[in-house]
C-alpha cells in the first residue's frame, strides 16, 4: 500500500491534481480520502454558531479519527469515511464506506501540520499557487457550490483563510518531497509524480 498526502493552499489546485493522478490508475486499486471529511462534528451548535468556527485552524479536524482510519486501511480493514456538507457546516451523520486499495490519496489544506500523519505518507506532494489565484478559485467555487455570499467569502478570506495559511500551511511546504506550482497546466510535475509511483507500487509488488 502506497499512502500520499497532497495538501496546499485553499483553490491551490490541489482537486486537478488528484484527479490527474486517479486517472492513471485503475479505479479498484485507488482511494482518495478528503481532509474536509473530517471536521469536528458541531451538531451541538446552531447553524449561525457553526459559521463563526475556524475551519482552518488545525483545531476544527478531527485528526484523532483520521489516524485511526489511516491505521485501519495499513490493517487490510475498511472503515466508514463521514460526509461532511459545507451548506450546513457540519458531518451529514451519513458515511462512505472506504476499503484498502494499492494507493491511497489522502488530501487537503492541514494534513500536513499533523506529525503522525504526516509519517504515514509515502509521498508529501505540496500544490503552489499564487495568492490571486487562490482568491478567484475560491470565490467561484463557494459562491457557485457552497451557497455562499461574496461578503462573506472576501471576509473570510481576510480575516481567516489568509492568515490561516500563512501561519500553518505555507510552512508545511518544508515537509513536502515534491513542490507543483499550479500556476500553468504543470504537466512535467505530474508526470513525474505518475513515475513515482508506479516505480514504488513495483517495488512493494516485488
Amino acid at each position: 500500500m502506497l499512502i500520499i498526502g497532497i495538501t496546499g493552499g485553499t483553490g491551490s489546485g490541489k482537486t486537478t491534481v488528484v484527479e490527474q493522478i486517479v486517472e492513471e490508475l485503475p479505479p479498484d486499486e485507488v482511494c482518495v480520502i478528503s481532509q474536509d471529511s473530517y471536521y469536528h462534528d458541531t451538531s451541538h451548535l446552531s447553524l449561525d454558531n457553526r459559521t463563526k468556527i475556524n475551519f482552518d485552524h488545525p483545531q476544527a479536524i478531527d485528526f484523532d479519527l483520521l489516524v485511526s482510519h489511516l491505521r485501519e486501511l495499513k490493517k487490510g480493514n475498511s472503515f466508514e469515511q463521514p460526509v461532511y456538507s459545507f451548506v450546513e457546516h457540519n458531518r451529514t451523520g451519513e458515511t462512505i464506506t472506504t476499503s484498502p486499495k494499492k494507493v491511497i490519496i489522502v488530501e487537503g489544506i492541514l494534513i500536513f501540520t499533523h506529525p503522525e500523519i504526516r509519517e504515514m505518507f509515502d509521498i508529501k506532494i505540496f500544490v503552489h499557487a499564487d495568492s490571486d489565484e487562490r482568491l478567484i478559485r475560491r470565490l467561484k467555487r463557494d459562491i457557485t457550490t457552497r451557497g455562499r455570499d461574496i461578503n462573506e467569502v472576501l471576509a473570510r478570506y481576510q480575516n481567516t483563510l489568509k492568515p490561516m495559511h500563512l501561519q500553518f500551511i505555507e510552512p508545511t511546504k518544508e515537509f513536502a518531497d515534491i513542490i507543483i506550482p499550479t500556476n500553468k497546466y504543470n504537466t512535467v510535475a505530474v508526470d513525474l509524480i505518475r513515475t513515482i509511483i508506479h516505480q514504488k507500487l513495483n517495488h512493494i509488488e516485488s
